[in-house]
């Protein structure tokens, strides 16, 4: 639950109006699970590479009533605007992500009991607040997803729950795209950017492409995936909360413990191995400025 809290009520405070994502896991053979996601946003983001050792203490942002703990693992995570993370992966294979969900509703404030979610202002962009739900993966393959709909919190955990788009709620999503399992995707699906036609091109592709346990192989397939449920640039209307350019794609994989990254405005896919990370407590975090869209 510390985590469920600090990411949230951390990352709340990068999202805009204008963001929408998907999140999917692959299942390959022989234990070989990798998560990924692209990042989309209607504006330019700052986003970097953040290691940081176990041992450390931490602190939820939300005031004096926030959440408090020490990190069991080390981790490495994506910044927003350096304030905040968006994604990550622990050393023990962990891996969390945020996206937008625009009927997510928080639960009120009591004043007394500790602070468990919270959205703030965007930096630049004052009175603009983030509805957002939360997916954690690790490496057993197993998938659990938060969202907070009227002021409850509602757990969707299992690892059939490998895919993630924006809204409607997760519920909803499940009815859509059991419709769509009835169709043969190799014949139609959907095309459009807005987030079901994303989520039913997602389940079936992830499942789709090949199935191998050789890391380069899987993370290929998992791209191809992401690539594919990505928002073409400088696409990014105003009245569609869900339709942003993509910045930039993440793929993690639990099994060897590798964490690539894409950026739109790069040709290039870069990746960091943890295994040769220096975790121990003790250690100085550490940040690897990747730029603005990670130029």
């Amino acid at each position: 639950m510390r985590l469920l809290a600090t990411l949230t009520t951390a990352a709340a405070l990068v999202a805009t109006e204008t963001l929408a994502c998907t999140r999917v896991v692959y299942h390959g053979p022989n234990a070989t699970y990798l998560t990924a996601r692209p990042m989309d946003f209607k504006d330019p983001i700052v986003s970097n590479l953040w290691v940081f050792p176990r041992g450390l203490k931490r602190h939820g942002a939300a005031e004096q009533r926030s959440v408090e703990w020490t990190s069991t693992y080390g981790s490495m995570i994506v910044s927003g605007y350096e304030i905040s993370t968006v994604d990550g992966m622990n050393e023990a294979g962990l891996n969390a992500n945020l996206l937008w969900l625009a009927n997510a509703e928080y639960p009120e404030d009591d004043g007394a009991t500790p602070v468990q979610v919270v959205s703030g202002e965007v930096p630049g962009r004052p009175g603009s607040l983030a509805p957002l739900h939360l997916s954690l993966s690790d490496a057993t393959g197993d998938s659990t997803i938060f969202e907070w709909i009227d002021g409850k919190l509602n757990i969707h955990h299992g690892r059939e729950y490998g895919v993630m788009t924006n809204e409607p709620s997760y519920d909803e999503q499940l009815v859509i795209t059991r419709y769509w399992d009835g169709i043969d995707g190799r014949m139609f699906l959907p095309g459009t950017n807005c987030a079901s036609d994303r989520f039913v091109r997602a389940s079936y592709y992830v499942d789709a492409v090949v199935q191998s346990d050789d890391p380069r192989t899987a993370a290929a397939a998992v791209f191809s995936v992401i690539r594919n449920t990505s928002v073409p640039y400088g696409i990014s209307l105003p009245d569609a909360p869900n339709l942003s350019t993509t910045r930039w794609r993440i793929v993690a994989d639990h099994k060897n413990k590798l964490f690539y990254a894409e950026s739109a405005m790069s040709p290039n896919v870069f990746w960091v191995d943890l295994k040769r990370l220096d975790f121990s407590q003790g250690a100085r975090p550490r940040t690897l400025d990747l730029g603005v869209e990670g130029t």
